[in-house]
């Protein structure tokens, strides 16, 4: 450290009230003792009270645009900081010193705290992240509606319909103004999100933590009786990663992250009602849209919008599940390039699946809709309704599904059974391939975009990695029926229908029963004879 960097520290310590004055410091004695100390540009010492710290000079070349990830990288690192300061550079125009100190408590601390400050030096803090670069095929959409191509595109896909920041007269918190400025906090904080930046940590108020805490209470009572197994399995994960309890509001980034590592299903702020049209594009991409703000604490069981207990508490435990999170990208990819009317049919499968579905397990009727397992008054009220027969279930077909009224406000007229989920996925498939399209669009996970299949070239490539992964399942296939002796629980008639299910066109509601069902036969084929491994 130069004699520059001493006298900052010094001014620093001795404006604190450390024990340290710039006089002290330039005498030869305390010359060598803080030689002893001195690492490379950072300054150990002990503060009046007896504790350890570490103070750390480092420049800023471009402003102080870089300081938040200077900050960023020491938190990440488990460092605690306890103090502050900068200050424009003496002597280079544009520059700022930033001083910062850290409790370090032995000669372990001191070691990383100089590696980081050393990796702090040698790289720029005060670079702009380059805008993410994603090259998308441009193609002909003739009449279609315009639709994103990259995840990158959502960023203009954030029409707001209603709510957001301003409330209708008869929303809970329209005549709070404490209430209403909050909700302008959320709406300004989602407008300004882009995609690739984290997702900004929200401190929610007492009051707010509260209504989710009565929430949070009443929903878990009701959830492990009346929530399918999938939402079940995956709610521990959610509360060790997530921190999912009753005296925390959950943090979106703590979500996204594991989301991604689950299902590569990913979540970003709104404002608040999206336009259909924009919402269900997102979830081709893989994104769901989540409010971060919370209903008005008059009334913790009723809201005419979507909030943070209806998003976090109904539908993250459900993304997190593979095939629920491949059913619901399905729905997404049908709408984009699709007419208002076209549109408004995939609303309506939505509604009455993703928000409302119902599903058999064994004997018993379980909530998979996102609305249901988020409202413990209506939960309660269609649970106990189908078990008393007070509730009727009507089978899942389109017909009805488009006919039904979609309520908001208020209880559903009628909710619509499946008995399982991958029939809800069928019957959605089924919708999906009604719509008329010139071409069809596939999701390439690796660039994140849409590809357009329209044309044999586009096809045979997309053939061409399937194949790929065909031969991987027809491997894996082999070495487990040969560890096993061909006596496994494995069948090859299974999985082949399974893939032979992927090209079939013969409408849902014509289909039998159960399409993808292992044979009655107790004689199961030699894998050879069933399923070979392409040698081309």
């Amino acid at each position: 450290m130069n004699a520059s960097g001493k006298g900052l520290v010094a001014l620093y310590l001795h404006r604190r009230g450390e024990n340290w004055v710039w006089q002290s410091i330039v005498e030869e004695e305390e010359e060598r003792r803080l030689s002893s100390l001195q690492q490379g540009g950072i300054l150990h010492f002990r503060n009046q009270d007896g504790v350890l710290k570490t103070a750390v000079i480092f420049s800023l070349s471009r402003g102080m645009l870089g300081l938040s990830r200077a900050i960023r990288a020491f938190e990440d690192n488990n460092m605690n900081l306890v103090h502050i300061e900068s200050r424009k550079h003496r002597t280079k125009e544009g520059e700022f010193e930033v001083y910062l100190e850290i409790n370090s408590e032995n000669s372990s601390d001191w070691n990383n705290i100089q590696h980081l400050t050393n990796t702090l030096k040698g790289i720029d803090l005060g670079l702009d992240e380059p805008p993410s670069f994603q090259k998308v095929d441009s193609v002909d959409l003739g009449d279609m509606i315009q639709f994103p191509k990259c995840i990158s595109d959502l960023d203009s896909c954030q029409k707001v319909l209603m709510y957001g920041t301003d409330l209708d007269a008869d929303h809970p918190g329209f005549k709070d103004p404490t209430y209403r400025k909050r909700r302008k906090f959320f709406g300004d904080l989602a407008m300004i999100y882009r995609h690739g930046q984290t997702i900004p940590r929200v401190k929610y108020t007492k009051e707010e933590i509260d209504t989710w805490g009565h929430i949070f209470r009443k929903l878990r009572e009701l959830h492990l009786r009346y929530a399918c197994k999938e939402f079940l399995e995956n709610w521990p994960e959610l509360a060790e990663y997530c921190e999912y309890r009753e005296d925390n509001i959950p943090q979106l980034e703590d979500i996204n992250r594991y989301l991604r590592s689950k299902t590569g299903f990913q979540v970003r702020p709104v404002a608040g009602y999206l336009s259909p049209r924009d919402f269900l594009a997102g979830l081709a991409f893989r994104v769901f849209h989540c409010t971060q703000y919370i209903r008005h604490s008059s009334d913790p069981f009723y809201t005419p919008e979507p909030d943070c207990c209806h998003e976090l508490l109904g539908h993250m435990p459900m993304f997190a599940d593979n095939s629920f999170a491949q059913f619901s990208q399905e729905i997404g990819l049908a709408s984009l390039g699709g007419s208002d009317a076209e549109i408004a049919k995939l609303v309506s499968c939505y509604f009455f699946t993703v928000e409302f579905g119902i599903t058999r397990e064994g004997n018993n009727w379980k909530a998979y809709g996102a609305g249901l397992l988020s409202s413990a008054a209506e939960l309660e009220h269609t649970m106990k309704g189908i078990e008393d027969g007070t509730v009727k279930l009507l089978p899942l077909d389109g017909d009805a599904v488009f006919s039904a009224e979609l309520i908001v406000t208020d209880y559903q007229n009628q909710y619509f059974k499946t008995e399982t989920i991958d029939k809800a996925k069928e019957f959605v498939r089924d919708i999906a391939n009604s719509i008329q399209k010139p071409f069809e669009l596939r999701y390439n996970p690796y660039t994140q975009s849409v590809e357009v299949l329209n044309s044999s070239v586009k096809i045979i490539d997309m053939a061409k990695e399937l194949r790929g992964d065909l031969c991987i399942v027809a491997s894996a296939l082999k070495k487990v029926q040969e560890r096993e002796g061909g006596d496994g629980e494995i069948d090859p008639d299974l999985i082949s229908r399974y893939l032979s299910s992927g090209l079939d066109i013969t409408p849902y509601c014509s289909r039998p029963s159960s399409p993808v069902t292992s044979p009655t036969s107790t004689t199961q084929k030699k894998f050879g004879d069933s399923l070979q491994v392409p040698t081309k």
